[in-house]
């Protein structure tokens, strides 16, 4: 395992995180490392159940993915400290097909779309992360809270009145505890502390066990029997590419989100190629495939302070010797220290300064309207992917809307009047270029009109076309026109389109 991921501060240098070898040579480090694992660990049972049953599998298949997931994705991904693990939004997306097909062609899905995401990831898919605006990602982050927090909420229902008081506890030790050290991740001591406080009062409340069962043995090599035809493929397939979708969007949305928070740059295409390769490995081996976990990893890298890769490979390593060797034990967790350790996360992950009123008076309203779309469209559909593609559409719209009124056009007359120049000044684009054609005086311009475009570039056929109508306008009222200015690219560009367009008119 190798942890090295460069990163540029404040001053323009690159700063580098702790790598795995720096880890094992420190006890403080790898203290940190080993009890952050621990912690995600615990998490991952009751949520790995849960979305097992969201997917419509044994308990077993979620935990087992878990493991193998974060296991692989420590070796092979790009974003050190990230946990990836069954998740619940690939378990939405795959569900029917173990509904309608059964458990081989559930299998066969998952490692379909493994080998998808290798190959995204081949294409470069990892760099149209440049392209998620600011707003989208605040949105993104803001609407992760609210589901985490949200996914709480029956846990808090139709319970015993001891739940609230034992809940209201662990707040106390997750947000009190790191004041008086940092040495010990607080989600562990409110663990710790609420599963004795149970034991030794023998107050009766929903603990992890009651979440699901247990597996009591080592995940074994599942080859799915299903027939390799055209046939197969078109059951599997629209799902598969859905899951790879998904998955990867999430992951590489989550890798971003780690980078800010940890001030460190992570190797996107490395980390779509990981998550490929651990949806295949866990395909292989029965499990239900996912993603890269948001409030996990908030857990490991906030929460405990995790920097590494040690604490994400722990983090399986624990899973499975917890539910196989200490199964028992784990099942008497109570699941109010669980609730209290992800409404915790919650809050810590909310961007709160977004939604304060100095904040939103100084933000543009389309901003802000990114922002709150992003949110609403997640939070409604309980799908990141569907908000953040929602969001990044709504701000594309935004920005064209805005952009397309930058453009002027100004007009002058030479001193003998026999010349009108008309100076355009702007960003030419479809958006911006649709009322080119208007800002002509086709019948009171002289013999003779220059368009100078110096100051302005064009982008689409969009505006090779408009242009091509200014021409076409001006020559049916016997005007010559004359377009000077254009950089040598641009000139190209019209040069290779003009007249075949089929839009002068």
């Amino acid at each position: 395992m190798t942890a090295v991921s460069p990163t540029r501060d404040s001053a323009s240098r690159y700063r580098m995180e702790p790598t795995v070898w720096q880890a094992l040579r420190s006890p403080r480090l790898l203290t940190r490392e080993v009890l952050a694992g621990l912690v995600v660990a615990l998490a991952l049972i009751p949520e790995a159940i849960a979305f097992s049953i969201i997917a419509g599998v044994d308990p077993r298949v979620g935990l087992f993915s878990s493991f193998i997931m974060a296991v692989v994705i420590a070796f092979l991904g790009g974003r050190p400290a990230m946990i990836t693990a069954a998740t619940g939004a690939v378990a939405l997306v795959i569900a029917p097909v173990v509904r309608e097909h059964g458990m081989q062609y559930f299998i066969a899905t998952v490692i379909l779309a493994g080998m998808i995401q290798l190959v995204l990831a081949g294409l470069g898919v990892a760099k149209l992360m440049r392209f998620i605006p600011r707003s989208v990602m605040v949105g993104f982050v803001n609407a992760l809270a609210i589901l985490i927090f949200s996914a709480q909420v029956p846990q808090l229902l139709g319970v015993p009145w001891a739940v609230y008081p034992l809940t209201a506890i662990g707040l106390a030790i997750v947000f009190l505890f790191p004041r008086l050290t940092k040495v010990v991740p607080a989600p562990l001591v409110a663990i710790v502390v609420l599963t004795a406080a149970v034991v030794l009062l023998g107050v009766a409340v929903p603990n992890v066990g009651d979440q699901g069962a247990l597996p009591d043995s080592l995940p074994a090599l599942f080859i799915p029997d299903v027939p390799l035809t055209l046939e197969t493929l078109g059951i599997i397939g629209p799902y598969a590419l859905a899951m790879a979708l998904v998955g990867l969007m999430e992951s590489l949305m989550t890798a971003k989100l780690v980078d800010d928070i940890t001030d460190t740059h992570s190797r996107k295409t490395r980390e779509a190629f990981g998550q490929g390769g651990a949806n295949i490995v866990s395909g292989l081996f029965g499990g239900m495939g996912g993603c890269a976990m948001i409030g996990q990893t908030m857990i490991n890298v906030k929460a405990s302070g995790a920097r590494t890769r040690i604490s994400t490979f722990l983090a399986g390593v624990f899973l499975l010797i917890l539910v196989l060797v200490l199964g028992d034990v784990v099942a008497i967790i109570p699941m109010a220290a669980l609730v209290a350790v992800m409404i915790f996360v919650s809050v810590a992950t909310f961007d709160w300064h977004s939604i304060r009123p100095s904040t939103l008076r100084r933000m543009p309203k389309s901003e802000t309207a990114v922002m709150l779309i992003t949110v609403v469209a997640t939070v409604w559909t309980h799908n990141l992917a569907i908000g953040v593609v929602l969001g990044v559409i709504a701000a594309m719209v935004m920005f064209a809307r805005r952009v397309a009124h930058f453009v002027t056009v100004t007009r002058s007359v030479s001193d003998d009047g026999a010349e009108a120049r008309y100076t355009v000044d702007g960003e030419l684009f479809f958006a911006s270029s649709n009322d080119l054609t208007t800002q002509f005086d086709y019948a009171a311009d002289p013999g003779r009109v220059v368009i100078d475009m110096s100051r302005s570039h064009i982008w689409d056929a969009s505006t090779v076309a408009a242009l091509d109508a200014v021409i076409t306008k001006y020559a049916a009222h016997g005007t010559a026109v004359e377009i000077t200015g254009l950089n040598e690219t641009a000139a190209a560009f019209r040069d290779r389109l003009t007249g075949g367009l089929g839009g002068e008119h």
